[in-house]
C-alpha cells in the first residue's frame, strides 16, 4: 500500500462547486493545501482554496501542469471528461480512479455495471433510436421513465412515458440521444447512503437517510431515515457492495428507491460527497468531506457516529427573487446551522446554500429546519 499523504501536502480538486468548497474547508482545517482546477474563476471552491487554476477540462497540458503541482487528485463532481482524469494520472495519484468516473457519468454504463455485479436496479433497456424505444416499452411496460445516458441530474434529461403512444414525444423531449428506459418504480420513499472506502479497503458509512425532492431537486434530507432496521441495514450493505465492486478509494453515495413492495433498488450512484450528506458537516464526528480527504490520502477513516438527529434543507436561488434573504431570522434558530456557497448569482433552482438543524428527534429537526427556512 502507498504511504499516506500527510498534512502539509497539496491536494488537487477537479471541479469547483460547493462540494469542493466544503472539502477544501475540511482539508485546510487538517493542515493540507488545496489546489482547484475548473473552467471558472472566483468559484465556491476557489474562494477557500490556496490555488485556483482556471482552464477548460479539455486543456490537457494545463491539467498535466496542475497534476504536477499536487500529490493526489480527487473530484468534486463526476462529469469530468475521462481524458482529463487520464492526463492527471500521468503525474499524480487520482482517487477514485478515472475508471470509476467513466462508469458513473453514463447511465447506460452505470446500470449495466450494477446489474452485472448482481446489484438490484429497476428493469431497464438501452435505447439508441425511436425504434429501440418502442421495442423497449414492450419489454419494460408502462409507465416508464426515459433518461438520457449522459448529463442528467436534478431531474434533467428525463421524460415519463405513460402509454406507448407517448414514445415519439418523449424521444424528442430528451433530444433524440442515447438513453436508458427504466420501469417506473412505485416507491414509498427515497433513501441514500454515503459511504467511504479507504486505501486499505476499510469501509465506513453514514447510515440510511431519507430524501424528499421538490421539482426533482433535493429539498430535504432527514438523518437517520425512519425505516425498519432491516431496510437500513440492507441499504448500508448495498452501498458497501457498490464501493467494493467499483474498487473505490474515496466517498460514494448510493441513491435508492424503497419500493412499496419492500424492495430496495439502486437509482443512481455518485462517486463523491453528496448533497444528502451535507448534514454530516455538523452532525457527525467525521464529515463526508473529511472522510473523502482521509480516504484519498491513505489515512484511517474517521468515525461516522452521528451526534444528533438532523435535517438538512436546501436553499435555492428562488429565495432571492424578492431580495436578499433575512439571514438574521434563520440564525435566530440557535440549533440551526447556515451554510452559503459563495455563488455570485442566484437563479431559480440553483443551489445557493443549505440549513442544518440538530435536534432531539428527527421530527424536531424537520420542524426546526423548515421554520428557519420559512423565516428567510
Amino acid at each position: 500500500m502507498s504511504p499516506a499523504i500527510l498534512p502539509g501536502s497539496r491536494i488537487g480538486v477537479l471541479g469547483s462547486g460547493q462540494l469542493g468548497r466544503m472539502f477544501a474547508i475540511a482539508a485546510r482545517r487538517m493542515g493540507y493545501r488545496v489546489h482547484v482546477f475548473s473552467p471558472e474563476s472566483d468559484t465556491p471552491t476557489g474562494q477557500v482554496a490556496d490555488v485556483e487554476v482556471s482552464a477548460p477540462y479539455e486543456d490537457l497540458d494545463a491539467v498535466r501542469r496542475f497534476a504536477r503541482s499536487v500529490e493526489v487528485v480527487t473530484f468534486e463532481f463526476e462529469n469530468v471528461p475521462h481524458e482529463t482524469a487520464d492526463a492527471a494520472a500521468e503525474h499524480a495519484r487520482v482517487r477514485p480512479a478515472g475508471g470509476v468516473l467513466h462508469v458513473a457519468q453514463n447511465r447506460e454504463r452505470e446500470k449495466t455495471f450494477l446489474a452485472r455485479a448482481g446489484l438490484p436496479v429497476p428493469r431497464f433497456e438501452v435505447v439508441r433510436s425511436l425504434g429501440d424505444l418502442e421495442q423497449a416499452l414492450v419489454r419494460v411496460g408502462c409507465p416508464a421513465v426515459l433518461k438520457t445516458a449522459r448529463f442528467g441530474y436534478d431531474g434533467k434529461g428525463q421524460a415519463r412515458i405513460d402509454a406507448p403512444t407517448d414514445a415519439a414525444k418523449a424521444w424528442g423531449a430528451i433530444g433524440q440521444q442515447d438513453a436508458v428506459l427504466e420501469e417506473f418504480v412505485d416507491f414509498e420513499r427515497e433513501l441514500s447512503v454515503v459511504a467511504a472506502r479507504g486505501l486499505d479497503g476499510a469501509m465506513a458509512d453514514y447510515g440510511a437517510v431519507e430524501n424528499r425532492h421538490r421539482n426533482h431537486i433535493l429539498d430535504l434530507t432527514i438523518a437517520p431515515a425512519s425505516v425498519p432496521e432491516r431496510v437500513a441495514r440492507d441499504a448500508q450493505q448495498l452501498a458497501c457492495a457498490v464501493l467494493e465492486a467499483l474498487d473505490v478509494v474515496g466517498v460514494l453515495c448510493v441513491e435508492l428507491f424503497l419500493a412499496r413492495d419492500g424492495r430496495l433498488l439502486i437509482n443512481e450512484i455518485a462517486p463523491r460527497p453528496h448533497n444528502s450528506g451535507h448534514f454530516t458537516f455538523d452532525a457527525s464526528v467525521t464529515s463526508q468531506f473529511e472522510q473523502q480527504l482521509r480516504a484519498v490520502c491513505g489515512l484511517p477513516l474517521g468515525s461516522t457516529a452521528q451526534v444528533s438527529p438532523a435535517a438538512m434543507a436546501n436553499l435555492l436561488g428562488d429565495l432571492w427573487q424578492k431580495g436578499v434573504p433575512q439571514w438574521e431570522a434563520a440564525c435566530a434558530h440557535r440549533n440551526v446551522k447556515l451554510h452559503l456557497y459563495g455563488k455570485a448569482t442566484a437563479r431559480p433552482g440553483r443551489k445557493m446554500g443549505h440549513l442544518t438543524a440538530l435536534s432531539a428527534t428527527t421530527a424536531d429537526a424537520v420542524r426546526d429546519v423548515l421554520a428557519a427556512r420559512n423565516a428567510l
